[in-house]
């Protein structure tokens, strides 16, 4: 008892991570979490290149099919650019290049956040507002990646509500699906990537919290693959519309 106690103390969890990183600094992880870092997005890059695969091969359109490589590459950069950033950080060489894939290891979230309403925005009927929607999102997209080049690591406030902005206020638009199919795995997957960026913002207080991000942004995806797959892909259009 005594020694399950002393492992679990705080002190021993604490030398699992280093301090809080000051303003305007990037946090340094020990290296079992930049170890967990790289295993839990670069164990996902192969499944998601066999999913982006699986999503061109159902695609009966070439609509369907535009939709597939938009969405699958953006799943595979997703994970491919954060492995490759946090591998990079790891072994601690090629500093510029470090710099660069840390920068866009955040521009590709806002790319992926737009990826992922773009199938529905192009398949489904939203009251004649689809198109509005889609160039807002890939508008915010764009400032978000703006943003990323030009203040990294500065207004870490603004980095989160720039993210949950384009993340939420976008979702509002669900609910004005002509036909609803796919909107609880969508809100499935909202919550889970909201209830992550707890763990985003959580270096140096949690162990492995960003490694625990990376687990709830796998899920989300995971939630949204599903629904696109499921309710959108591999159907006409007609029976897109009428998906139970």
């Amino acid at each position: 008892m005594k020694t399950l106690q002393k492992i679990c103390s705080v002190y021993d969890f604490k030398r699992l991570m280093n301090p809080r990183a000051k303003k305007g600094e990037a946090y340094v992880p020990t290296d079992v979490e930049h170890m967990a870092n790289i295993i839990t997005h670069g164990g996902c890059i192969i499944p998601s290149i066999l999913a982006m695969l699986w999503m061109l091969y159902i695609a009966q359109t070439s609509l369907q099919f535009l939709i597939a490589v938009i969405y699958g590459w953006a799943l595979v950069a997703l994970f491919s650019v954060s492995c490759t950033f946090h591998t990079l950080a790891f072994s601690g060489r090629s500093q510029k290049l470090r710099h660069f894939f840390h920068i866009a290891d955040r521009a590709v979230i806002y790319i992926f956040i737009a990826s992922s309403y773009s199938p529905w925005l192009t398949l489904r009927d939203f009251g004649g507002i689809e198109d509005e929607m889609m160039w807002l999102i890939w508008i915010m997209a764009v400032c978000g990646i703006v943003y990323s080049y030009t203040f990294h690591e500065k207004y870490k406030m603004l980095e989160i509500i720039l993210y949950l902005g384009i993340g939420v206020c976008p979702a509002t638009v669900a609910f004005m699906m002509r036909e609803p199919s796919g909107i609880y795995e969508l809100f499935l997957g909202g919550v889970t990537f909201i209830v992550g960026v707890v763990f985003f913002k959580s270096d140096g207080i949690i162990p492995f919290a960003h490694a625990i991000w990376h687990l709830f942004v796998l899920v989300g995806t995971m939630f949204h693959y599903y629904a696109i797959n499921l309710y959108l892909l591999g159907l006409d259009q007609d029976e897109i519309m009428l998906t139970k």
